[in-house]
């Protein structure tokens, strides 16, 4: 089991401790990542065992509040454009009039959601031209998965080194679409723990990375990038992580920072889902603009 595979097994263990899915949905998401039930169960049993509260709910209370940059957010379009060894990768586009820089935003564990295609027009609205790639392209895009949960199962099997082929194919698409400019990366949960890995695989090409609450899976920073990591206080998972990605990065000699937002649980800044931190959500995307600013133009 890759770093990647145990993070989403461990997340929908969590996500069942927290009340956020029932035993019968979490050994069913577990059984399509090829869990036997038994070796289910007994994770099910141990993380509810670890858990003592459920701090989960904070998105409906916040159903009405408008996202951080959604005002001026820009429309993003569906695309193709050629990926490694002959294939055709699809993503979401936003332009922005005038782009001080490009982003790449890297998706969580659900693929390419109406959630990451609103962060590319966001980042469009702020001046920064930004692309998602949709990691299943392979597989039929997002799209062609009816359950989110066969899309989870289907990343979960996607070998590592296709995720790094296919996100620095994204970055050289953004590259050529934003030519002379400099580039950033942005991914969430899953896609944060994919911005550690190219960083730690080498992409040239990036000049600051933002991953939120991403897992760290270790190696050296083989990338000159300035990184801002973000994490929730609450998402002590993840955070377990963090203290070896700061020696990485303080042993690289980049710029970095770390922001750690109070009383936000992991996947705050997403506004579909049930841990949206309103408060947190803008604190971090001011950072994140204000970081940009810095090291993107």
């Amino acid at each position: 089991m890759t770093p990647l595979q145990r993070y989403i097994v461990e997340e929908i263990a969590t996500d069942h401790a927290e009340g956020l899915l029932s035993r019968r949905e979490a050994l069913r998401r577990l059984g399509l990542l090829g869990l036997g039930a038994g070796a289910a169960a007994a994770l099910l049993a141990a993380c509810s065992s670890d858990k003592t509260v459920s701090p989960a709910t904070t998105g409906r209370a916040a159903a009405n509040s408008t996202p951080p940059g959604a005002a001026g957010a820009l429309p993003s379009t569906s695309i193709t454009f050629s990926g490694p060894d002959g294939r055709t990768l699809q993503g979401a586009w936003a332009q922005a009039p005038h782009p001080r820089g490009g982003v790449l935003v890297i998706h969580e564990n659900t693929g390419l959601t109406p959630f990451i295609r609103s962060v590319t027009g966001r980042f469009a609205g702020i001046g920064y031209s930004a692309l998602a790639v949709d990691l299943l392209s392979e597989e039929g895009g997002t799209a062609a998965f009816i359950d989110p949960a066969a899309a989870t199962a289907a990343l979960s099997k996607t070998p590592q080194d296709r995720f790094v082929a296919d996100l620095q194919a994204g970055v050289a698409e953004l590259a050529q679409r934003v030519p002379g400019n400099k580039l950033g990366a942005t991914g969430f949960c899953f896609g944060g723990g994919l911005t550690w890995l190219m960083l730690t695989s080498g992409t040239p090409q990036l000049a600051a990375a933002t991953p939120f609450y991403g897992p760290f899976a270790g190696g050296e920073i083989h990338t000159q990038v300035a990184v801002l990591a973000i994490y929730g206080a609450l998402d002590t998972r993840v955070d377990a992580s963090r203290p070896q990605a700061e020696q990485a990065l303080a042993q690289a000699g980049v710029p970095h920072e770390t922001f750690v937002a109070d009383g936000a649980d992991h996947a705050f800044f997403n506004d579909t889902g049930p841990r949206y931190h309103p408060a947190a959500a803008a604190q971090a995307w001011r950072r994140v603009t204000d970081w940009y600013g810095r090291y993107l133009g």
